[in-house]
C-alpha cells in the first residue's frame, strides 16, 4: 500500500516536470534576455550559444523526463523488467552524455562553477543509467529463464 502511493506520487511528480519543462524551454529566450538585462551583460554577450545550448539541452531534460515516465508506467504495472526499460536507460545515457557535451562547449566560452557541475552530473547520470541498463538486462535474462523453468 505504501509503495503504490509513493509510484503514484512519483509519477505524478514526473508528469508534472515533463509538463512544466515544456513551457520552460519553450520560455528559455525570455529568461535569457531578462538575466541579460538585470543579472549580467555577459549572457547578452554569448546569448546564441546559450540560447542553443540551453534549449537543446532542455529538450534533452524532457526527453529524458519522457523516459522516466514510461519506466514510471510498467512499475504502476508491476511488471517493470522488460526490454523497453531497457532501451529507455540506453536512451536516457545518450541523452545525458549529449547535454554534458553541450554545457562542455558552453563552459570553453562562458565558464562557470555551475556549468563545470552539470557536466559532470550528467556524465554520472549517463553512467548510472548504462550501469543500470545492463542491470535490467540480466534481470530480464534470469526471468525469462526462470519462466521457463518447469
Amino acid at each position: 500500500m505504501e509503495y503504490e502511493k509513493i509510484a503514484k506520487f512519483t509519477k505524478w511528480i514526473l508528469d508534472f516536470m515533463f509538463f512544466a519543462g515544456i513551457i520552460v524551454v519553450i520560455t528559455v529566450p525570455l529568461w535569457l534576455k531578462f538575466g541579460g538585462l538585470y543579472y549580467s551583460r555577459e549572457i547578452m554577450k554569448h546569448y546564441w550559444l546559450m540560447l542553443i545550448v540551453f534549449v537543446l539541452s532542455g529538450l534533452l531534460g524532457i526527453f529524458i523526463l519522457n523516459e522516466l515516465r514510461k519506466m514510471m508506467r510498467t512499475v504502476l504495472e508491476q511488471n517493470c523488467f522488460v526490454m523497453e526499460n531497457v532501451l529507455s536507460l540506453k536512451k536516457m545515457a545518450r541523452y545525458s552524455i549529449a547535454i554534458s557535451i553541450f554545457f562542455a562547449i558552453k563552459v570553453a566560452f562562458f565558464p562557470t562553477p555551475a556549468t563545470l557541475i552539470i557536466v559532470l552530473v550528467f556524465f554520472i547520470a549517463a553512467l548510472f543509467s548504462l550501469v543500470l541498463s545492463c542491470v535490467f538486462k540480466q534481470a530480464i535474462d534470469y526471468k525469462n529463464e526462470n519462466d521457463l523453468t518447469i
